[in-house]
């Protein structure tokens, strides 16, 4: 183990950084060093390069250490984190017993407390972006964008748009205003979201669409997760939900497709021609899902996507092993893929290719000159990776958070051995405790399932 101190890392001016590695796009490169300045990599290249062009630069070294770029979450919903744990067991669609009610039973403060947390517990599984897909909180937005901004986390946040219902006619202008609300800030990117393609008119569906595309945002939809919705499509339309969107233009690259687990041979192929982009969620659809998507079958045929946590859990290195552990289940082991993708697929997804996806591929995503300094310091001498063959597989499958040395974002340290620098973590956490149990004590919550401590106990009794 190595003696470093979050004090050699946090200063306001430029910084050379050398690791025993780098990760970059072609794999870990030994013997690099990157040049951090003004929130952005300044130069990456050899160390001895680094240090001749850089002479004003006290070199930081960083023994045992990867520097690797910072996880994306491609799809998160940050003021549902009071209620994670209710999501145990249920089935599918659990938005309509849970979420909708849990969101609207909170307050200013709520909403904020929930966002802090979640937007914490990111940080600490190595995410460095993550893009928020809308709360239904009666709140302003922007009381989730200063949460985001206080933990220090980049994030793409969705504004609902949702009009099916009331046809409500300020849509399209609350759409306009928030797209040009953030232009400047440097941790928060604007999108767009409809909670399912059903919970918005065709005429808001195309114009989220355009307005996105026009702006260089994404609209974030949820799109043929469960069977009911494609079966409601399907009645409605005569067509599955993706299908749908194709037929009055919504789909395309501005478009984020979250979970996508009921694709069809033709629905690959529209998500290929039209560029779409989709946020694979394996560990949501453990969990509450009808299917798994078929995300080796879309790297094969070029289709953008990145890896969401949907707010299961935020662990970034487990979210890659959930990644190829779900695509192996599913198709890997009745087809003889001993493979399925291999390890520098899923962390390529979870990094450049979910920057990309979320509307931030050239600004994040990779260590590359000019890019933002959103990075982690992993430590490398642990028993998990100290004896390293393969370092992208092995940070797939033996990875895990608690080897996060240092989390950085827009240049900034914000996490340091898992504590946040500059504000106190488990104040948040007692304070969110508290919060949570009123509002989730006021939401009219339903639940399919008895806790597991409740249905032990029945279990008992017969």
């Amino acid at each position: 183990m190595n003696q470093l101190t979050s004090d050699l890392l946090d200063g306001p001016g430029p910084l050379l950084l050398v690791p025993d590695a780098v990760l970059l796009p072609e794999g870990p490169a030994d013997g690099h060093a990157v040049v951090v300045a003004d929130g952005s990599f300044g130069a990456v290249g050899p160390a001895g390069e680094l240090a001749r062009t850089h002479p004003h630069l006290d070199p930081v070294r960083l023994p045992g250490h990867l520097l690797m770029p910072g996880f994306v979450d491609a799809h998160h919903h940050l003021t549902q984190s009071f209620g994670s744990a209710l999501a145990f067991g249920e089935p599918s669609e659990i938005f309509r017993r849970v979420w909708v009610p849990l969101e609207g039973a909170l307050d200013e403060e709520a909403a904020y407390v929930a966002t802090k947390l979640a937007a914490f517990e990111a940080l600490r599984g190595g995410f460095t972006t993550v893009a928020d897909a809308g709360t239904r909180a009666d709140v302003d937005i922007e009381v989730v964008a200063s949460a985001a901004r206080d933990v220090g986390i980049r994030c793409v946040l969705g504004l609902v748009c949702n009009d099916a219902d009331d046809e409500n006619p300020s849509v399209p202008d609350r759409a306009e205003k928030h797209l040009v609300r953030y232009d400047g800030d440097p941790l928060i990117h604007p999108s767009l979201a409809v909670s399912i393609p059903e919970a918005a008119t065709e005429e808001t569906l195309r114009h989220t669409a355009r307005l996105a595309a026009e702006a260089g945002a994404v609209v974030q939809i949820h799109v043929n997760e469960h069977l009911a919705g494609v079966e409601r499509s399907l009645v409605r339309h005569g067509l599955r939900p993706l299908e749908h969107l194709h037929s009055i233009g919504a789909l395309g690259p501005q478009l984020l497709a979250a979970h996508a687990t009921l694709l069809t041979p033709r629905e690959l192929t529209l998500l290929a021609d039209t560029g779409t982009a989709v946020s694979y969620n394996p560990v949501a659809s453990a969990w509450k899902g009808n299917a798994v998507a078929p995300a080796t079958a879309m790297a094969e045929r070029g289709i953008r996507f990145g890896l969401g946590t949907d707010g299961t859990r935020g662990d970034g290195f487990r979210l890659t092993e959930a990644a190829e552990f779900a695509q192996r289940l599913a198709y890997g082991l009745v087809t003889g893929d001993s493979s399925c993708g291999a390890g520098w697929t899923w962390l390529e997804h979870a990094t450049r290719g979910g920057a990309d996806a979320v509307g931030l591929g050239t600004r994040t995503g990779t260590v590359a000159e000019g890019l933002a300094a959103d990075f982690l310091l992993v430590d490398v001498t642990n028993p998990e990776l100290a004896l390293s063959w393969d370092l992208p597989w092995e940070l797939v499958r033996r990875g895990n958070r608690d080897q996060i040395t240092a989390v950085f974002v827009e240049g900034r340290i914000r996490l340091w051995c898992g504590a946040p620098v500059g504000w106190d973590g488990p104040a948040l956490v007692r304070q969110a405790a508290e919060t949570a149990r009123a509002a989730v004590g006021r939401a009219a919550i339903t639940r399919v399932h008895p806790t597991s401590t409740a249905a032990r106990e029945r279990s008992t009794a017969r």
